[in-house]
């Protein structure tokens, strides 16, 4: 009996470690940003149609640098039409004005914004990917 109580206590354990390795993953994978050494970040954005790598530098207060990584669901290079990008302060509703991305590349952007305060921003890509075909995607970000 005190065989079987044991087995029992040590599936809970099991079972709750589980839990929270599944909990900590779920956090660290949110798509809000992930911070690099050097104060860069990066987040992952999709669709049905198209994704999207990019990398927010620095991320802090300040001019900063977007830079946009197109790929298709089949993880290949998607060569867009054009790309722009839109940033709204989540806390105060500010909106910025859209801005477009200059090419970098075969499947890459780039643009620069001039100020972003500290805060969460939720940033919004526009792809065009033909005349008829675009795609609108959005992430939030942190700005420290």
């Amino acid at each position: 009996m005190k065989q079987i109580k044991s087995l029992v206590t040590s599936n809970r354990t099991i079972a709750g470690l589980a839990f929270a390795m599944t909990a900590l993953l779920s956090v660290a994978a949110t798509p809000l940003a992930a911070a690099t050494d050097d104060d860069s970040f990066f987040t992952h954005l999709h669709t049905e149609k198209a994704m999207a790598n990019v990398t927010v530098s620095p991320g802090r207060a300040g001019p900063v640098e977007i830079a946009i990584q197109l790929e298709t669901v089949d993880e290949t290079p998607l060569t867009a039409k054009a790309v722009s990008v839109t940033l709204v302060d989540t806390q105060t509703g500010r909106k910025l004005a859209p801005v477009t991305a200059s090419r970098d590349g075969e499947d890459g952007w780039r643009v620069k914004v001039a100020q972003l305060t500290p805060g969460r921003w939720m940033l919004g890509l526009g792809i065009s990917i033909s005349e008829a075909d675009h795609v609108s995607v959005e992430a939030p970000i942190l700005i420290k």
